[in-house]
Order: structure tokens, then sequence, then C-alpha cells
């Protein structure tokens, strides 16, 4: 195997042509067993077996500086800077992230794991080389999904200006996580037509030189190309056409399917865990604003590159036709476009993974808040128990939204909350809402729910007791039944349980009920706890004698985490809690 004896780049630069396609089919080869094994981003990668091996073999890193946009395709760079062990064999297969990480190689120069940073980051390299006085190449890898994020326009719109060696290598594979969505992929599929030779050229319009290789997946079209624009001492982008998935026919076909990947089959491609028929909240998310749809043509589902977390499979992108939108990779415009949209009397309904919500805070508060319009948002995998990267944690969203004015921003616990709160942010036209969507399993309620929410920030009592008071919010309210429950086990109390179901304000009328028959109020919230929906209720509490213990998590980055340990250590299990409220109750 040539594989086994890539140890560096250099390693790379020794070998043939014909050693270099061999080496390509290694590495397919490897990526298929781990990933069909272990999981991981799939598509991406075997599109870009062939570049990356010609990056390698042009280019002298890490002197010259290659940076990955969101690392989706960045595991064969790992296979050729000293980490292949971690693709070949199973026992190592968690050494390396998913992700490009400079604590793992000097060959990575950022953690990236949120899409369109590239070439803004890669200009930065290359301003400080040339403060510096350096005189190594600066490359960008960024795929075409990846240009309808804002800050790929804002990082080419510089570049162009930038007077220096800039190497912007674009991986047009002509698919985003899903389908490519907006007026740029025209342009781009009249580049590939017209071999790069079309008048109307995006990137030249920007100011850039350009050159097309028109068969992305070919190491010697690659490397002479590559050649040319080595050293070059001024920006140029490398429009390359690759196949998604090059490789392994099921991938080939069914693109999206095969972006990421749990544990699968090699030989059927399907998944080797039964994840059952079970609801999803995606699913019922889906479900449910279809039948809006149908009903009321002023209803539109938006999201921003991932159509499938509010369950719009291809299918259902088919049946609501233009009720529903998907602006590609651009959470900004997504948050924009549904102000817009309520504005003038539409219906939006924006779903979004909570890591990504991050992306788009000014236009939450700006375009979005300031004007309150009755938006809604949908918030997926806001949890602890979530994505567990560091660059994909779903634990910030209740700090960053809940403190924004006018929003309403709402925490159901069960899916008949969910609903009837869904229904109602539709339904009012006072309010920008956030509903921060279950990330547990589907479960019913065990009582009737209301379905009017606007008199805000009235929380449910939904048992009476004394002593103590456990205020858990959304997906934490299966752990306050657990508390409330073991309390009563150990040290026969029977403690006041509530459901907030607000995390953006305090309900101050029945927080000065509790002053009466109660020592210690307790909050649990699945997320961080700097900034969050507990220390609300800890400052109206400050002047008074009631005691206020607040969980969650700690203000860190977290990466590749064990769930029940991160718990353990936050002292997020129920018997951690009810240790620590009997050491103040008596």
């Amino acid at each position: 195997m040539y594989l086994e004896n890539i140890n560096s780049p250099a390693d790379v630069k020794k070998l043939s042509y014909k050693e270099l396609n061999e080496l390509g089919s290694e590495i397919r080869t490897s990526l298929l067993q781990k990933l069909s094994e272990h999981g991981g981003h799939f598509g991406p990668n075997f599109g870009m077996v062939e570049a990356t091996i010609a990056l390698h073999y042009v280019f002298n890193s890490p002197k010259d500086k290659i940076v990955f946009d969101v690392s989706h395709q960045s595991y064969v760079h790992k296979m050729l800077t000293g980490r292949k062990d971690a693709f070949l064999y199973p026992e190592r297969y968690d050494d390396v992230s998913g992700y490009t990480e400079p604590q793992e190689s000097e060959h990575d120069f950022f953690v990236i794991g949120h899409t369109s940073t590239s070439v803004s980051l890669a200009s930065g390299l290359a301003k400080g080389r040339d403060l510096t006085g350096g005189d190594e190449n600066i490359i960008a890898v960024i795929g075409d999904g990846s240009l309808s994020g804002g800050e790929a326009f804002e990082g080419l719109d510089y570049a162009a200006e930038l007077g220096t060696n800039l190497i912007i290598i674009v991986n047009d594979n002509q698919m985003s996580i899903a389908e490519n969505h907006g007026g740029l992929y025209r342009n781009l599929q009249e580049l590939r037509e017209s071999n790069g030779e079309c008048e109307c050229n995006f990137f030249k319009a920007m100011g850039l030189d350009y050159t097309y290789v028109a068969d992305g997946n070919n190491i010697e079209a690659l490397v002479a190309a590559f050649s040319t624009v080595k050293d070059i001492q001024h920006p140029v982008v490398v429009h390359i056409n690759t196949v998604k998935g090059k490789g392994y026919k099921p991938a080939e076909l069914d693109k999206e399917a095969y972006h990421w990947r749990t544990p699968f089959d090699v030989e059927t491609g399907k998944p080797k865990v039964d994840y059952g028929n079970g609801e999803n909240y995606a699913d019922i998310t889906a479900r449910y604003l279809l039948k809006k749809m149908r009903e009321d043509r002023r209803v539109v589902g938006i999201t921003s590159g991932t159509p499938t977390v509010m369950g719009f499979t291809p299918e259902r992108r088919k049946e609501a036709g233009k009720q529903f939108v998907d602006v590609g990779i651009a959470e900004e415009h997504a948050v924009a476009l549904a102000s817009g949209i309520a504005a003038n009397g539409g219906k939006p309904v924006y779903g979004v993974y909570s890591t990504f919500i991050q992306r788009a805070y000014d236009q939450l508060s700006q375009d979005l808040c300031i004007n309150n319009n009755p938006a809604v948002l949908l918030v997926f995998w806001g949890s602890l128990s979530a994505m567990n990267d560091v660059t994909h944690l779903c634990f910030f969203d209740i700090p960053l939204i809940s403190n924004i004015p006018n929003i309403v921003y709402l925490a159901p616990t069960c899916k008949e909350e969910y609903l009837a709160m869904l229904e109602w942010s539709m339904r009012q036209n006072e309010h920008p809402v956030a509903i921060r969507v279950p990330a547990t399993e589907v479960t019913g309620c065990h009582e009737t729910v209301d379905t009017d929410y606007s008199e805000l920030n009235r929380y449910k009592v939904v048992r009476r007791g004394s002593k103590v008071a456990v205020v858990a919010l959304g997906s934490f309210f299966g752990l306050g039944e657990s508390v409330t429950a073991m309390l009563k086990e150990k040290a026969d109390i029977d403690a006041t349980l509530i459901n907030p179901r607000y995390i953006t304000g305090v309900d101050e009328p029945l927080m000065e009920e509790l002053k009466a028959g109660h020592q210690l109020v307790v909050t649990l919230e699945d997320g961080v706890l700097d900034g969050g929906f507990g220390e609300k209720i800890t400052r109206y509490y400050g002047a008074a004698d009631m005691k206020v213990l607040n969980y969650g998590a700690r203000k860190e980055f977290t990466d590749r985490f064990d769930v029940q340990e991160l718990l353990r250590a936050n002292r997020l299990t129920d018997e951690q809690i009810v240790e620590d409220i009997l050491s103040i109750v008596h």
C-alpha cells in the first residue's frame, strides 16, 4: 500500500502520476471502511481526494498554508499529513476530530466547523505574511455551497484588493448539503458549460484572476493548474469541477443523503443502526407546516442549507412548492427574509439548528426584533446532548436569543405543548417568537396544555408543594420530574414543580408567591449557565432571603465529549442535584 507509507506531504511528492492515482484509490477504500463503521462527512471527502493529493504534491505544507472551509473535506488532508492511522485502524478512529485542528498538526491553522470562512481567514494569513515579510503561498479551499454565505462574498471582495499571493480553490460539486440555491449558481453553471470562458464571470467581476479545471477529479490536470498558480503574486481563483461522493456509486446518486452518514452497510448503503419509525420533532414540524400551507397561502417555511432540520425532505419540498424556501448557507439572510415576509403580511417559519443561529445575531437584533415583526423561529437541537464537536456546540442559544428585547423565546416540554406554541406563534401578530424545539425523544403531555401564550412570562405550576421549588425548563423538564420524585423518596419533601415555558422573562408574581413556604428555588436548563435562564431568577431574588441553585453547563468549549460525563462534571444528574438540595434544606 502507498497510503501506509505516507507520513508527510514530502512522501506524496515522491510518487509518479500512476502511483498518485493508486494512492487515491487506497484513500477512498480507507475512507469507505472508516465512514461505514464510524460515520462522518462522506460526500465532500470522496469528491476532494484528487484535489487534496494534488495540493500536497504541488505546495509545501505547512510552510504553504492551506485553509479548508468548514472542514467537511479535510479528511484526505489529515491522511496525507501524518494522521493516516486514524483512518486505517479502527482502534485509532477517534484520534482525530472531523474538522481541522491545530492541536493535532502543524498542517492545520484553524479550528473550523461553520462555513463560508476560509477566504476571510486565508486573507488574514496573507496579510499577516505580507506584514512580517514572509513568502509562502496561502491557499483557501471553499465549496460552491459555501459561496452562498455572506462572509464568503466579503472575503472575495477583500481578496481582490490584497494585491499579493492568495490562491482560492473553488470546489464546485454542484451541491451544498442539499441542492444549491441562489443566482450565483447560474453563473457557475455557465462557467462549467463554457469551460470557464463565458463572458459573465462572477470571480472576474469581483476583480480576481481566474482559471478553470474541467475535470477536478483528474490529478494530472489539477497538478498542472496548481503548478501554474504556485507563487503567483496576485489573488487568483482556481475553479475545479468535481463530483461529490466520487468513487462510491450510492453517494454519487444521492448526494444529499451522503453528505454526512451514520454507520452503514457498504453493500446496501443502509444504516447499520435501526432508528425505528418513531416520531421525531423534525417530522412533526414538516407535517404540521404542510397542513398549514394547504390552509393558508401566506405560510412559508424557510431553511438555510439544511432543509431536513424541519423534516423537509426532497418530496416534501416539492409538495410545498413556493411555500418552502431554502436560501442556501445564509442564516443572516434567512432571518432578515423572515422579518421582511412578516412585515408584509406573510407567515414565515424559519427552522435552524442551535449552533447555526449564532451566525445571525445581528439580524435577530436589528432586522427582526427592533422592528418587532411576528416571524417564527424554530431552534432545533438546543441541548447539551446534541452535536458534540467543539465547532457545533448547541448550548449557547438561550443567552444569545433570550436577552434580545421584544422576542418571546418559548421552551415546550412535550409534543402537544410544542404544537400548541407553534400554532399560537403563527396566529399572533404582536411579537417575533422563537421556540426551542425539545431535544428529546417525542413524548406526550400528561395533562391538557394551554393554547394561548399571549400573557407573557406566566409559568405553569405542575405540582404544588413546599420547601423546594424546581423550575425545569424545556428539555430538562424530565430531569425536574426525576429530582422531585427523588426528593420525595429520600427526604419526604413534596417539592413544587414548575414548567416555566417562557425563557425570556420571569414570572414575578409566582416568584413572590414562592417566598411563602419555600426555602430554595432550583433552576434547570439544558444549556450554558452564563447569561442564561436561571440567572434571571437568581437576580430577581438577589435582595431576598430565598436561596437559589442554578443548574446548567459551565461556559467553556468542549470537544467530542461524552454526554453523561459532561452532565456529571456539571452536577446535572438527579442524584447530584438532590444531594446539593439536601445540603441546604433540612
